[in-house]
């Protein structure tokens, strides 16, 4: 935790290339994995996880430890940028070529409505107060515990968990007939 400290304020006051090439070293297969479970294609989560840290470094000068670990400042960024590209990415890829045609329309009708039953919630969790978002994303997507999640944002466990379980039951109910339509 201290090594991780020095190394920011080195970027912080010099743009210290080893500082920040040890922070990216530390965080970079975190940070791929959580983009990878999200976006779900290999090169788009490498390329999102480039964007991530540069704009890590850009802005490392306003990240300020006080209020906060940078891992979870960082988890910010990362959530910010995944929501922006799934806003520009409107693509759906189905690989047609490994079904009948009847079948292949019925896996791109289901995969579109369950697409967009995704797109709801998200859009539906990006309204919610920030540390919501963030236990929602953490466990969903970043597959990390309720302890680690409450670390990581310096909270209870028990608020982390009340918080995730209410919003899954908010969730279940706002959406639970386009579910059930989803197919899902």
């Amino acid at each position: 935790m201290e090594q991780e400290r020095h190394w920011i304020r080195q970027v912080q006051k010099r743009q210290n290339a080893h500082a920040a090439n040890q922070l990216v070293s530390r965080y970079y297969n975190e940070i791929y994995v959580y983009s990878y479970r999200q976006l779900g294609g290999k090169e788009v989560a490498m390329d999102l996880t480039q964007e991530i840290f540069i704009a890590a470094l850009q802005s490392i000068g306003r990240y300020d430890h006080h209020k906060g670990s940078f891992r979870a400042w960082l988890y910010r960024i990362a959530t910010n940028k995944i929501i922006d590209s799934r806003r520009r990415s409107s693509v759906l890829s189905v690989p047609l070529e490994e079904t009948e045609l009847a079948d292949e329309r019925e896996i791109l009708v289901r995969a579109v409505e369950q697409r967009g039953l995704l797109e709801k919630i998200e859009r539906y969790v990006s309204g919610l107060d920030y540390d919501t978002q963030q236990i929602y994303r953490l466990h969903l997507y970043g597959e990390y515990s309720f302890p680690e999640i409450a670390r990581m944002l310096g909270r209870e466990e028990a608020a982390v968990k009340s918080r995730y379980y209410r919003l899954l039951n908010v969730l279940r109910k706002e959406f639970e007939d386009e579910y059930t339509h989803a197919g899902a």
